[in-house]
């Protein structure tokens, strides 16, 4: 009797777990601990449908993996069992290392650290706990597998995570230029040389792939209002860290904690257990709560920033196509420091200047192969009429400007 477990997803609608490795991993604390982490982190503050969780985007992907391996496989790949499971096993652990709002820890408490880096680590744990039955999905993973196709599955041009995320993110944030047909772009998938391949009757959803790529970058993933709120976070953890140093006690939960009041460098991540034991602690809740609390402390600084992002008094932006002037800077770090009655160099907290690149398609990266009938390869950008590829990977940079609203 072929055990499993259905679980209703909105997206795909009911997806089977196998009973055995792939449910153990998906009942595994380390992947469950992905239910209290959002897919999006603030972009709910733009989008507020977008309370998807980074778990549901674990098994959307893993449904699409399922399905792209049958696909495969009716072509006449050949793709043994332990092989098709442990590229499912390593699809589903793909975004694992993700800490709350994953992108601002990078750049504040937990630096020079990727959370690439952190997934692997939470694999070889497992991978322990499971006596090796996660090796193969580990070499899959770090590329190291003799059927490369497998790894480009799992990260590519084209990978599942890719399929899965657009079409997630679309769903929940009700951006429906966002939406691809994953279905249609897994059905035209083949291999070629042991390389990921797209039949040519797929090209024009593989040009709507990488259209909507672009509209979601730029309208949810970079929207100017979430690089705001997202400025403002990282500017509320560097104000706490700093005061952390000065040894002012700050509420946190003990893993929060931890990363205050010690500085993590990468060789103390990978060398001292006690980073990685606190860091899987963490979730959205840890930051939710303290900055609850900042938003009462005595640190002028601290509570303002808290109190913004608990109540959504976000940072006002501009975006320019042009460096911002140190006049500029300067002028508004002056209007702050006076408003809010505070030093200069404390009101630098209020102002970020970001500048963000984007490019949708990077040749080098992963090029997206067409295949046709009589056996010969294109690249995408030969191949597609319509889209002018040299625009589509010609990098878009953009400065913003973010600072405290200033009270007339």
């Amino acid at each position: 009797m072929f055990e499993r477990k259905i679980i209703n997803d909105p997206v795909f609608g009911f997806i089977n777990i196998p009973k055995g490795l792939l449910y153990d991993v998906v009942r595994h604390p380390l992947l469950q601990r992905l239910n209290r982490i959002k897919q999006l982190g603030l972009s709910s503050v733009v989008y507020p449908g977008a309370q998807h969780t980074r778990f549901q985007h674990s098994l959307g992907a893993f449904y699409l993996m399922s399905e792209a391996i049958q696909q495969l496989a009716t072509k006449g790949n050949f793709i043994f069992d332990s092989e098709a499971e442990a590229v499912e096993a390593a699809i589903l652990m793909h975004d694992i290392g993700h800490g709350p709002f994953s992108h601002v820890l990078e750049n504040t408490i937990v630096q020079g650290v990727s959370h690439e880096d952190i997934s692997l680590m939470l694999m070889e744990r497992i991978n322990k706990e499971m006596n090796g039955q996660l090796t193969l999905a580990i070499q899959i993973f770090k590329d190291e597998y003799p059927k490369r196709f497998l790894h480009q599955l799992v990260s590519g041009q084209l990978d599942m995570d890719r399929l899965d995320y657009l079409r997630r993110d679309s769903f929940y944030t009700g951006v429906t230029e966002g939406n691809i047909g994953s279905a249609r772009i897994i059905k035209m998938l083949d291999v070629k040389d042991d390389h990921l391949v797209v039949e040519s009757k797929g090209i024009y959803s593989i040009e709507n792939f990488l259209t909507a790529r672009r509209l979601m970058y730029w309208q949810v993933y970079l929207h100017k209002t979430s690089v705001a709120y997202e400025k403002m976070l990282i500017s509320t953890l560097l104000r706490a860290k700093e005061l952390a140093s000065r040894g002012i006690d700050l509420f946190a939960s003990p893993a929060l904690k931890f990363f205050l009041y010690n500085d993590i460098s990468r060789e103390a991540f990978y060398n001292n257990p006690e980073c990685l034991e606190n860091f899987i602690q963490l979730d959205d809740n840890d930051i939710w709560t303290s900055l609850k609390v900042w938003s009462r402390h005595s640190d002028k600084v601290l509570s303002t920033l808290s109190a913004g992002m608990i109540n959504r008094n976000i940072f006002k932006v501009e975006i320019s196509t042009e460096p911002i002037s140190e006049e500029r800077k300067k002028e508004l770090t002056l209007q702050i420091s006076e408003q809010l009655n505070i030093p200069l160099s404390e009101a630098r907290y209020f102002i970020s200047t970001p500048s963000i690149e984007k490019n949708m398609y990077d040749e080098a990266d992963d090029s997206i192969d067409i295949l046709y009938n009589d056996g010969s390869i294109k690249n995408i950008a030969e191949a597609s009429d319509m889209l002018n590829i040299s625009l589509l990977s010609k990098k878009v940079k953009k400065y913003y400007l973010c600072y405290q609203r200033l009270h007339r």
